[in-house]
């Protein structure tokens, strides 16, 4: 699935830190990602939503 795809109940960011390497190839051997960090730090601002679970 591509970056540009999020699926349901994902962070928008967390999944294109993750699934595009461009991102982080300017990073030096075992140098955190700024945006990376920050996110861990103070959680998801945004996921995208799942659809309504029509389970009973």
């Amino acid at each position: 699935m591509p970056a540009s795809q999020t699926p349901p109940g994902q962070c928008p960011q967390c999944w294109q830190h993750a699934y595009d390497k461009s991102i982080h190839r300017k990073l030096g051997p075992r140098e955190d990602c700024p945006q990376c960090v920050d996110h861990m730090i103070n959680g998801h601002p945004y996921t995208v939503p799942k659809k309504a679970s029509r389970w009973w």
